[in-house]
């Protein structure tokens, strides 16, 4: 997938992602013990400087119970979205509903390191839904999420910009802790359970 560098020139960032076409968060890939599958979509496209990414989430289940960043999101309503800049190693970046938010950096055989306050607070964070945590709601949820990524969220590389960067990633919607647990990825992945956690299953992204 190639993602556009566009220059802002006077636009909001909702005029710019109206232009860009979605791609869908789809596959169910352990339909047997985790058929509910939410409508999850995505768009994509970076200034160079950041790298923007909205989704669009139609579910029956939302929670946001963690109320702060660097908690367990993944048991929330969370979109996910993990990259690799090279062969040695990947970022995790998931963000709840309420754009609650935990980086990792991961290198097999090591243990993970976390992006601090430092990193976290200069990613833009959108969310449909306010800030504030809420307990679980039943029925037709519709919500947006938007992030505008630095390269500083690469926090174990020297990055200075998106221009013309080669990835590896996948997108991921999730829900451990909701009335019904979902995983749900852009990219298939054949593993027997659940695991976002698997960079061969990733695929190219090519930045303008």
């Amino acid at each position: 997938m190639k993602v556009a560098k566009i220059d802002l020139a006077g636009r909001t960032l909702e005029q710019v992602f109206e232009g860009i076409a979605p791609e869908n968060i789809a596959c169910c890939n352990w339909a047997a013990e985790f058929p509910y599958t939410p409508k999850v979509s995505f768009k994509m496209f970076h200034t160079g400087d950041k790298l923007y990414v909205r989704f669009d989430v139609e579910e029956h289940y939302t929670a946001a119970l963690v109320a702060e960043d660097n908690g367990q999101v993944w048991t929330d309503s969370c979109c996910e979205f993990f990259l690799a800049p090279d062969d040695t190693a990947y970022y995790n970046i998931e963000t709840t509903c309420i754009g609650k938010m935990l980086i990792g950096y991961r290198r097999k055989g090591y243990e993970v390191i976390h992006a601090g306050a430092d990193v976290l607070s200069q990613v833009e964070r959108t969310a449909s839904l306010g800030s504030e945590p809420f307990a679980e709601r039943v029925g037709e949820n519709k919500w947006s999420l938007m992030l505008g990524l630095p390269t500083a969220v690469m926090h174990q590389h020297k990055i200075e910009s998106w221009d013309g960067l080669k990835l590896k990633v996948n997108l991921y919607k999730c829900g451990d802790k909701l009335s019904k647990p979902h995983f749900v990825s852009w990219q298939p992945i054949s593993l027997p359970k659940p695991m976002f956690h698997c960079p061969e299953f990733f695929t190219d992204l090519e930045l303008e």
